[in-house]
């Protein structure tokens, strides 16, 4: 099993190490280096073996490359992160999910071996794989398997309520990251949004398993009308088992445009983010859909490109399409504020076509 990945990024190039949120940055000479010792089977060149030891307490010395390195080759395409909805499917219901439908369906196994591979010679090092709910996919062990294998650093998105069946496989083959949703501090609240009777429990259940294990665990808290008055306890709860957490309360609309989640808006806790300054999507990174669909983004999904048919050479259309959407239109065209906005173009129209107040999503509606 490796233990150290280096990987070209763009311009750069990178060492990192499974499970560590550090990593370092490589001359060029030197990834050559270890490309080289990978072939010939040589030990671990010694200034990485400094190095590893410096910065993950990892020790190298007397290893062979090939046992203990993946390197992985140079692209022309100059994607480093995509995100793969590997199934819409969810074992929750739920009421403010931005996909407007969670069918149960996706690659067949073979195809998402195929998929990952593709990942992989696009250049991808960071991958996010969500859903739906990740871990309720059949698939998921093996193709979890597979992307690490294949030097993949990779974040899962999950309502951790399946956590507890994959501990062995995620301490034996450590994450970049976990990070678990959560929805409520108490049963009532987290049932109540989820539309799932013991999705609480269940969640719980998988935040002990992984902690027992040894997992790292991120959180996210969900803020809405049914956890408003619990955000102390969410955040007493990511005290206790997360290594790091954010708060999320700016629900949106479906992807489509379905206004349905914004019923689940906390109104005093809509933030004010950062001005909207641009956007790689589409240029560094972009996502899969369930089916092999490429798109900029999870929220920009027009005109997919068929990954499965077109292979890597339809990936070279994308920062076309990611451009086009990023284009100011409908209630946004002409707007003389556009220089403080706060909100991408893609998501601005799915508020728009939701016919969604301007104070639920721009900070000018007041």
């Amino acid at each position: 099993m490796h233990s150290v990945i280096a990987s070209p990024q763009e311009e750069k190039y990178l060492v990192a190490h499974p499970g560590a949120r550090a990593g370092l940055q490589i001359p060029s000479r030197y990834y050559r280096e270890l490309a080289a010792a990978v072939d010939a089977a040589l030990d671990v060149p010694p200034w990485l073996v400094d190095a590893a030891r410096g910065a993950w307490g990892l020790n190298l010395a007397g290893e062979r490359s090939d046992r203990v390195l993946v390197v992985r080759p140079e692209t022309t395409l100059g994607y480093s992160r995509a995100t793969w909805e590997i199934n819409k499917g969810c074992n929750f219901n739920c009421e403010h999910c931005f996909l407007e439908s969670r069918p149960f369906d996706g690659l067949t196994p073979a195809d998402k071996i195929r998929l990952l591979d593709m990942l992989r010679d696009a250049g991808v090092l960071w991958l996010q794989i969500t859903g739906g709910e990740p871990l309720i996919d059949p698939g998921f062990p093996d193709a979890y398997r597979h992307a690490y294998r294949a030097g993949m650093l990779i974040e899962i998105l999950t309502n951790g309520s399946r956590l507890h069946r994959h501990v062995e496989l995620l301490a034996d083959m450590p994450p970049h990251k976990v990070t678990v949703s959560l929805y409520g501090a108490t049963p009532e609240s987290f049932d109540g949004l989820t539309r799932t009777k013991g999705s609480f429990k269940n969640t719980i259940r998988g935040l002990d398993a992984a902690r027992a294990a040894g997992i790292p665990i991120e959180m996210t808290l969900i803020i809405t009308k049914y956890s408003a008055d619990e955000v102390p306890q969410m955040r007493a709860l990511a005290e206790q088992y997360a290594v790091a957490h954010n708060e999320f309360s700016n629900i949106s609309p479906t992807y489509t445009g379905g206004p349905d989640p914004l019923a689940t808006q906390a109104p005093e806790y809509l933030d004010k983010t950062a001005i909207f300054s641009g956007c790689p999507a589409g240029h560094t990174f972009f996502h899969v859909d369930p089916k092999g669909y490429a798109t900029m983004c999870k929220v920009g999904r027009e005109h997919p490109i068929p990954l499965m048919v077109e292979g890597l050479d339809g990936l070279t259309r994308l920062p076309a399409i990611a451009d086009a959407q990023m284009l100011r239109t409908g209630g946004c065209n002409g707007c003389k504020l556009s220089a403080t906005c706060r909100v991408c173009r893609p998501l601005a129209r799915a508020y728009q076509e939701a016919e969604a107040p301007l104070n639920t999503y721009c900070q000018h509606g007041d």
